[in-house]
């Protein structure tokens, strides 16, 4: 599998240090008494059961994608043309021809800004609705506050064994569960399902045990664990989130429809080349199977978003396999009756400087961190179709126009899904923390 790294040398080893350090230094979950306050939280008319979060790891370009500028200077718009979308006077640019042609299913805002534009507090920004505590290094790997896949997973149970969150094919930065616990942190599918060999962790017996020596094996570990648990609330036991793991891992490998949702194998070969065969669209593929068997939370991370250098070139060979992809889940999800029930996000840290830029370690141009400008796609879970929130100036340098937060897009998410994004959550020490500071949703996809 091909390991995208940021300007600063991320790699998947280093996530896996983030998903341990969420796991050890979070604390472990107080489940009574968060289910207790989250039965307490202002009743919301729930238009989502499930959220489909395309993560563009890097900072996706604004220009480039969904904000186009042809009426700046060179220097600003770039080397692409425009694609007129399916609503008079909206264009996309020109590699996002099947999206732009069916803008009335989704709607794109243009007016989300902050002010981390590193990657780390980027990515905790947008990925909890909180920013940094403190600055935070480009590639810091950080964790102030629980994801959103985390808070949905707490708040939200799925069905069938499987896990309610999961992320493909390595957890972001910040997606992981801080004080919720370990219990809240993403199933993680590394393996690629595009691939001739793809496998699921703890989703088959081992070979060479029988069923029934499965079982005896749980009973015999069950017996012979009668280890004391610590009852201190505020400092937990790592031994709990173990078992939890070991609970979980059992109950996949005897769920057949879990196995089931992971064989991407039975989809028609047509569906598979529609989603496009490579990793990113077969994961997509794979998120479509997840939130159909009942899993409320899947994040499909798609890194490599991070062009410093080569912009034109590196965008011109993905966007038209992304636009592809994208627009085929929305259409998938549609015709299976799914849509009005989950919501499908896309969207990285940040967006990218208006000026292109030739840094001295490129020899092509790219644009830079920029947070003062991005655009998001929203598509289903009640949003409707056709909606352009918001507006950045004519250089795209800011957004001017419905000038919203990352916290007014987490508590779209949140309401959406039927959760008060303006509850008070106790961590295990009984600190109380407010969901998101401003509970208020972004109007127009609501």
């Amino acid at each position: 599998m091909t390991i995208s790294r940021n300007c600063e040398g991320t790699s998947r080893r280093d996530c896996l240090k983030l998903g341990l350090g969420s796991i050890i230094g979070g604390g472990l979950v107080d489940a009574l008494r968060l289910k207790g306050i989250a039965g307490k939280a202002s009743p919301r008319i729930a238009d989502a059961k499930n959220v489909i979060l395309i993560w563009m790891d890097g900072g996706p370009t604004h220009i480039e994608t969904f904000d186009p500028k042809p009426d700046a200077p060179a220097e600003i718009r770039g080397d692409f043309g425009l694609t007129q979308t399916k609503v008079a006077g909206v264009h996309f640019s020109e590699h996002m021809t099947k999206l732009a042609g069916m803008l009335d299913k989704f709607s794109v805002v243009r007016s989300i800004r902050h002010n981390q534009g590193n990657h780390g507090a980027g990515n905790h920004y947008m990925m909890t609705g909180a920013p940094p505590r403190i600055p935070v290094g480009c590639g810091a790997f950080v964790s102030f506050h629980p994801s959103m896949g985390s808070v949905v997973s707490h708040q939200r149970g799925g069905q069938n064994a499987l896990p309610n969150y999961f992320s493909m094919p390595r957890m972001s930065r910040s997606g992981g569960p801080n004080f919720l616990g370990a219990k809240y942190a993403p199933f993680v599918v590394a393996d690629d399902p595009n691939g001739s060999n793809f496998q699921v962790r703890d989703v088959e017996i081992p070979t060479g045990i029988t069923s029934d020596q499965f079982l005896g094996r749980s009973d015999l570990r069950a017996s012979l664990d009668r280890l004391k648990r610590y009852t201190d609330k505020a400092t937990g036991d790592p031994a709990m989130a173990v078992d939890e793991y070991y609970k979980q891992g059992y109950d996949l490998v005897l769920s057949p429809e879990a196995q089931q949702a992971f064989d991407v194998s039975a989809e028609p070969d047509d569906v598979r080349e529609e989603y496009v065969r490579d990793g990113f669209g077969q994961r997509c593929l794979l998120a479509r199977r997840l939130v159909e068997a009942g899993v409320p939370f899947v994040t499909v991370y798609d890194g490599g978003w991070d062009h410093h250098s080569n912009l034109f070139g590196a965008c011109k060979d993905r966007l038209p396999k992304w636009d592809q992809t994208v627009s085929t889940l929305i259409s998938d999800l549609e015709q299976r009756g799914l849509l009005e029930t989950t919501l499908v996000l896309a969207l990285g840290e940040f967006g990218r400087t208006p000026k292109i830029s030739t840094l001295p370690s490129a020899t092509t141009p790219g644009r830079d961190h920029w947070a003062n400008a991005m655009s998001v796609l929203v598509a289903g879970g009640g949003t409707p179709g056709g909606e352009v929130v918001g507006a950045t100036d004519r250089k795209g340098y800011t957004a001017v126009e419905n000038i919203l937060s990352p916290e007014n897009f987490v508590s779209s998410v949140y309401t959406k899904m039927g959760i008060d994004p303006n509850q008070i959550m106790y961590t295990p020490q009984g600190r109380p923390v407010h969901l998101v500071s401003d509970p208020n949703p972004i109007a127009q996809i609501m």
